[in-house]
């Protein structure tokens, strides 16, 4: 088991090491793409070469020419996060914060019957460090962790492994499916998702890491979950639908809650020194503020 242990360990280093590494990389590959850029739209206008590729030009004629659609389009650190996206199934573990309340514990069943290939986990007391090893090595593909005060949960945190990101979400407004009226059944068929008003770049980021989280459904599934954004603050609604003569009625499955996104950090959740790709500072002066839709 030690050597086990420590094997798993030194994996998860080196997945580390070539995901930094890799993102390393990212300000060259842009440059060289920029430079490509400049010299094709150069020769396909009839215009003279700018005076920064000049001297390099012969070589960037000969890169381009090998380029295909697949690697003309330098690639991000995003692109290694989701490589395995629509081919294998994400696998979910939903827990809580330490000692939940019974509404909190009632409120992550709930969650938990939102993803499908979920798994919820009663937390105890495991540290972050052991319980995201524990997700690693049973090759889960996200860790959902929902937090509360005083019993009404408020905050939810996604964390995508093996390498990152974590998404940290505030939670408002929470309504379980006992308080919604003509609720109706909970289905186990992969949904359809509405993701509306992401057009951002921070939008994208925000939505990739919202569907990452569901498998690809069925063409003839019946369920749908939608993620509005409406001034930055996101609604998920959660429902069932049938055709009907006229058109299509639509049944809540619930839950309901709202989430706004405060930080998006380039690491797990127990890694404390990774890097913020964005924090929400809303009382810092900027003539533009960066939203999601």
């Amino acid at each position: 088991r030690i050597f086990a242990g420590r094997m798993a360990l030194r994996r998860n280093v080196r997945l580390r090491k070539e995901y930094l590494y890799r993102k390393s990389l990212e300000g060259k590959e842009r440059a060289a793409y920029e430079k490509k850029r400049q010299v094709r739209e150069a020769l396909a206008e009839g215009k003279p070469l700018p005076t920064e590729v000049r001297s390099e030009a012969r070589e960037l004629r000969e890169a381009a020419a090998l380029e295909d659609d697949y690697t003309a389009v330098p690639k991000t650190h995003i692109d290694d996060e989701y490589r395995d996206a629509g081919s294998i199934d994400p696998k979910i573990c939903v827990t809580t914060s330490r000692s939940p309340s019974a509404r909190l514990r009632q409120f992550s069943k709930e969650v938990k019957l939102l993803f499908p290939n979920a798994q919820s986990i009663n937390r105890g007391n495991t540290k972050l460090a052991e319980l995201i090893d524990a997700c690693r090595g049973a090759n889960f593909s996200d860790v959902v962790v929902l937090s509360e005060t005083r019993g009404e949960p408020d905050g939810l945190i996604v964390s995508h492994l093996p390498v990152g990101p974590t998404a940290y979400f505030t939670l408002s407004g929470a309504v379980l499916r006992h308080d919604i009226k003509d609720i109706g059944t909970m289905s186990e068929q992969y949904p359809h998702l509405i993701l509306h008003n992401f057009g951002t770049d921070l939008g994208r980021r925000v939505s990739m890491i919202l569907k990452h989280l569901f498998p690809v459904p069925k063409p003839d599934a019946k369920r749908v979950i939608t993620f509005a954004n409406n001034s930055d603050f996101i609604s998920l609604r959660h429902h069932n639908y049938r055709r009907e003569e006229g058109g299509i009625a639509l049944t809540e499955v619930g839950p309901r809650f709202e989430l706004r996104c405060y930080r998006i950090r380039l690491g797990t959740l127990e890694q404390n020194e990774a890097e913020d790709e964005w924090v929400l500072r809303p009382y810092m002066r900027s003539a533009k503020k960066r939203r999601l839709g």
